[in-house]
């Protein structure tokens, strides 16, 4: 096994490819790029010469990240002539019919075809329904190349489970699963992996059950949330804290700690499409997983009707009413927008003809106004009816009920605390929270 790819690539005399820097594959190509000769590889020019600037587009990495690596970042095609182990980490996501978009995907596959050669390893991160490697990327990387899938090259799935914001599990320490075409293939690409994940790897059997085991991580945790707005909804009916019975049910040592809440951003809210878009072409309508989804994508509506009515029964001309919402990101922390579901409750507030104002410290005012058409306003005002806390972003922990009162007019008004961080705080303004 001398010449195997893995002695190639950490003897240097091969190198790695990550085609979409995006907070999926940037941080892998970082911590290969440690050891192994890395070239990473985006279509958005832009994003490689921050990246040349060891500044990480996506805002989740800091400086320091960019140390010691053996990378070079590029929107040139020819940088990956010389490549022979490449890695797909482009998004996957959804249309506005919530079916699968794959542009992205076979876009980047296209591209790996025109630098591929005899002997190469193709392994993709993109989260995908089961069979979307082998039946629409392979065929992209066959034709392309003027290879033949096995013979030539070798494919593998090895998904992502990277979390935004989350210091704690990262690419080095959580279990990656690693998939390959064939027994060689598998042992190859487990034994890349392994150079960066810590924890280890999980072979599975094929690259169908890499893309489904995938595909149900984000499937379970939808329904689970999806579970806990129902009932909050029932709850709300109810006159009942949800938070509170939460708490109380979750003393019993097998209740699963899930809290209601937005589902959004670009796995548990998009992911699950795929695994019903598949099962519908396999003859089977998803009951169960479709319910969910319905559930968490009215949520915001929800969560703003709850809101008109309740700033009505204080007394207020709707149409009058002026709305402070805090938070626009998909979740605390992080600047990422994309299919954040705080814009859900904003629309449907001003379809009641509600002014809305929009803060937000870690996201960018110009991408919400090109992404959703509303920007943020740089600071609050003072003459609120009534506010929504949306994101508990850190900078929002510290607050206190004062600070809310300063900025409601006449120190009085509705408070809506999406997530319940505020319970048992707020004493003298109306609170409300899922």
């Amino acid at each position: 096994m001398s010449n195997s790819i893995y002695n190639k690539l950490i003897n240097k005399e091969a190198k790695l490819a990550v085609i979409g820097l995006g907070y999926v594959g940037l941080p892998i190509a970082l911590e290969f790029a440690k050891q192994i000769k890395v070239v990473g590889f985006d279509i958005n020019q832009e994003r490689v010469d921050l990246m040349n600037n060891k500044i990480d587009p996506s805002n989740e990495l800091d400086a320091s990240a960019f140390e010691n690596s053996d990378i070079l970042f590029t929107a040139n095609l020819d940088d990956l002539k010389d490549v022979e182990f490449f890695i797909v980490a482009v998004p996957t996501p959804i249309d506005d019919a919530n079916l699968p978009n794959l542009k992205p995907l076979l876009g980047a596959s296209s591209t790996v075809g025109k630098a591929l050669k005899k002997g190469d390893y193709v392994v993709f991160e993109s989260t995908v329904y089961p069979g979307c490697t082998e039946e629409d990327c392979i065929p992209v990387l066959e034709e392309i190349s003027g290879l033949k899938f096995k013979e030539d090259f070798k494919v593998g799935y090895s998904p992502e489970r990277i979390n935004p914001g989350d210091k704690e599990h990262t690419l080095q320490n959580v279990i990656k699963v690693v998939s390959g075409c064939c027994d060689e293939s598998l042992n190859e690409i487990a034994q890349v992996y392994e150079l960066v994940v810590k924890a280890g790897v999980h072979r599975a059997t094929t690259i169908k059950v890499a893309e489904a085991a995938k595909i149900i991580e984000n499937t379970q945790r939808d329904l689970n949330i999806a579970l806990m707005n129902e009932l909050s909804i029932i709850f709300n009916k109810l006159k009942i804290n949800t938070f509170d019975v939460l708490e109380a049910a979750g003393t019993k040592w097998n209740f699963l700690k899930f809290s209601p809440g937005l589902v959004g951003g670009h796995c548990i809210g998009v992911d699950p499409y795929y695994l019903t878009h598949k099962a519908a072409q396999a003859g089977y309508h998803s009951k169960v997983i479709t319910s969910g989804r319905f559930v968490n994508d009215s949520m915001g509506g929800y969560i703003a009707k709850q809101s008109v009515k309740k700033i009505i029964a204080q007394g207020k001309h709707i149409q009058d009413a002026k709305v402070l919402v805090m938070g626009a990101t998909f979740k605390e922390d992080v600047s990422d927008i994309r299919n954040s579901k705080v814009i859900d409750i904003i629309n449907e507030l001003v379809s009641f003809q509600v002014h809305v104002d929009l803060i937000d410290p870690h996201a960018s005012s110009d991408e919400m106004v090109h992404e959703y058409g509303i920007g943020l306003i740089e600071k609050a005002t003072n003459d609120y009816d009534a506010i929504i806390v949306a994101v508990n972003h850190k900078e929002y922990k510290s607050y206190t009920e004062e600070d809310f009162k300063n900025l409601l007019k006449d120190n009085k008004g509705l408070f809506v605390d999406v997530k319940g961080i505020f319970k048992g705080q707020i004493k003298d303004l109306e609170y409300w929270s899922l």
